[in-house]
C-alpha cells in the first residue's frame, strides 16, 4: 500500500509544489522564457538549471545503488536511437508548449491555479494523445 500508493502521490505533489514555486505553471513566463528575441525572461532558466543539477546527483547517486528504496530495480531508458517519430513527437510537443506555455507536468499542476484554462490545456493534450493511438491502431 505505501509503497504502491503513497510514495508517488508524495513524490508528485512534492513535484507539482517545485512546478508551481518555479513559476513552470504560469505559461505568460514561460511564453517570456521562449520569446529569445523579444522581452526575453530568463527566469526559468535558473529553474531549468536546478533540474538539472539535481538530476545530476541523482544519475550519480544511481550508479552507486544496487536497486531503488521503494522499487525491485531500476527502470532506464534501453533505446536510444532517433526516429522519425521521436523527432515529429519532440518538434508537436515544443510548437504545444511554447503555443500553450505549457507542457503536461505544469499543466497539470496548474489545474489548482487556474483550473479552467488548464483543464483546456489538459483536455487537448489527452485528446492528442488519444488521437496518436487511434493513428497508430493501438486504441
Amino acid at each position: 500500500m505505501i509503497r504502491d500508493t503513497l510514495v508517488p502521490l508524495f513524490a508528485g505533489t512534492i513535484f507539482g509544489a517545485g512546478l508551481m514555486l518555479g513559476g513552470m505553471t504560469d505559461p505568460a513566463r514561460v511564453r517570456g522564457f521562449l520569446d529569445l528575441f523579444g522581452a526575453w525572461d530568463p527566469t526559468l532558466a535558473f529553474v531549468m538549471g536546478g533540474a538539472v543539477l539535481v538530476m545530476a546527483l541523482a544519475w550519480l547517486l544511481q550508479k552507486r545503488m544496487q536497486r531503488p528504496v521503494f522499487a525491485e530495480g531500476f527502470a532506464l531508458p534501453d533505446r536510444s536511437d532517433i526516429t522519425a517519430r521521436l523527432v515529429g513527437g519532440s518538434a508537436l510537443f515544443g510548437i504545444g508548449w511554447g503555443i500553450a506555455g505549457l507542457c503536461p507536468g505544469p499543466g497539470f499542476a496548474a489545474l489548482a491555479i487556474e483550473p479552467l484554462s488548464a483543464a483546456i490545456f489538459a483536455a487537448a493534450m489527452l485528446g492528442g494523445m488519444l488521437l496518436v493511438r487511434l493513428v497508430e491502431g493501438q486504441g
